[in-house]
């Protein structure tokens, strides 16, 4: 769908790699984080929507007011990747990717609901872009 927004959660260099890839190709997305120093990193890199939320605080997992579509999470922890997709996975239908330097998590995302599992050696993924 035309209308949906790319959620990125890219707290490591391959993931600022990825939306600085999204601002070149004049992507529309969002930056989802926990951190204020991340958020204000991302608007300072020219991202122009970045939302921080309480990973912790369960009540406080709203939905967006915009169509979310494809989801990508690059791993940092193996617990804040499954919170994340914990949070994500009922905004949206279409597909979440993980994207990860480690071969050992695979199964636990996919139970949780992750589509896509990407192992990387160098960190680049631009090929997910054209997808």
């Amino acid at each position: 769908m035309e209308d949906d927004v790319i959620l990125v959660i890219a707290p490591n260099e391959d993931g600022r790699k990825f939306v600085n890839q999204l601002i070149y190709n004049k992507k529309s997305f969002a930056v989802l984080t926990n951190s204020r120093t991340e958020e204000l990193d991302y608007l300072e890199m020219g991202a122009k929507h970045v939302v921080r939320i309480d990973t912790y605080m369960t009540k406080k997992w709203i939905v967006p007011h915009v169509a979310v579509g494809r989801i990508y999470i690059f791993e940092s922890s193996l617990n804040l990747s499954c919170r994340y997709l914990q949070i994500c996975r009922p905004w949206t239908t279409r597909e979440i990717y993980i994207i990860t330097r480690y071969s050992s998590p695979r199964g636990v995302y996919r139970g949780m609901g992750a589509d896509h599992v990407i192992y990387t050696k160098n960190g680049d993924v631009g090929f997910l872009l054209e997808k």
